[in-house]
């Protein structure tokens, strides 16, 4: 086995990618995932790198993340298949020095590129990477059912997405006290919308897709797919009581603030 197969960070991701495709929520080629490397798994596995391969644009400039190393789902690559074929599904990426420009180091051992996606997931890592000192390394982008069909029927701000969403369960609001940020429908792996997402990121960890999907962000594996879980769960049980008729009752604003206070937590009480 490679040094690469064998890290853990890359058995991780391999394995969320599999246990999101089983929950639906990764149909056919669609959503992706990529996780910024630590130096210190570089240094375990970079006698495996090649550099043979050209710069291409990455369409974007991220400055902060000159001279990282990014392991990223493959663009048109089946989220079913890649736990059977990893080198063929996903690839590791350099940042060259201006940050304008990324290289294929591993994987994608048939050819392909990273995900349509890349420059939304990697102008995500930067604003990530800035105000959270570095501790977020994974962002994900997947399709539950219950979250899209939500974005249908459901007013399309954050503060009233959000509101909806915390009312289901008192853990939403201690999931993600800053609330869920949303956009409009808008043309998937353009510039515009990487550049939308990145800016609700600077407030959000979590941002919703109107009619498509969910951005999160995160320190690791298990906290990205928590949040989303959380969100995906709390909107099945709303999907639920619009089609009994609706809330007859509701927590109070004060309600939701005391489970947040109960854990320290410093609630966006804008969106209350």
């Amino acid at each position: 086995m490679s040094k690469v197969s064998d890290a853990k960070f890359f058995n991780e991701f391999i394995d969320m990618v599999d246990l999101c495709c089983s929950l639906g929520w990764n149909e056919r080629n669609g959503g992706n995932m990529s996780y910024r490397i630590s130096e210190e798994d570089i240094a375990q596995i970079k006698d495996e790198f090649s550099y043979d391969k050209d710069w291409a644009e990455i369409g974007v400039t991220v400055e902060n993340l000159a001279n990282e190393y990014f392991l990223v789902t493959g663009s048109g690559k089946y989220f079913r298949y890649t736990k059977a074929d990893p080198e063929n599904s996903v690839c590791i990426a350099l940042i060259d020095e201006t940050g304008t420009k990324y290289k294929i180091v591993w994987g994608l051992v048939s050819g392909g590129r990273p995900t349509s996606e890349f420059p939304t997931h990697l102008l995500n890592h930067s604003v990530k990477k800035d105000i959270t000192d570095g501790k977020h390394r994974l962002v994900m982008h997947v399709h539950p059912v219950n979250t899209i069909a939500l974005t249908f029927v459901l007013p399309q701000n954050d503060k009233d997405f959000t509101r909806e969403i915390w009312d289901m369960m008192p853990e939403c609001a201690v999931v993600f006290p800053r609330g869920i940020g949303i956009l409009p429908l808008m043309l998937t792996g353009s510039i515009d919308i990487a550049k939308a997402t990145a800016e609700k990121f600077k407030t959000y960890d979590v941002v919703v897709w109107s009619m498509h999907g969910i951005f999160s962000s995160g320190e690791d594996f298990k906290s990205v797919f928590g949040i989303i879980e959380t969100v995906e769960k709390a909107a099945e049980i709303l999907v639920k009581v619009i089609s009994m008729g609706g809330k007859k009752i509701r927590p109070t604003a004060e309600q939701i603030v005391e489970v947040c206070e109960e854990y320290n937590l410093d609630i966006n009480k804008s969106l209350l």
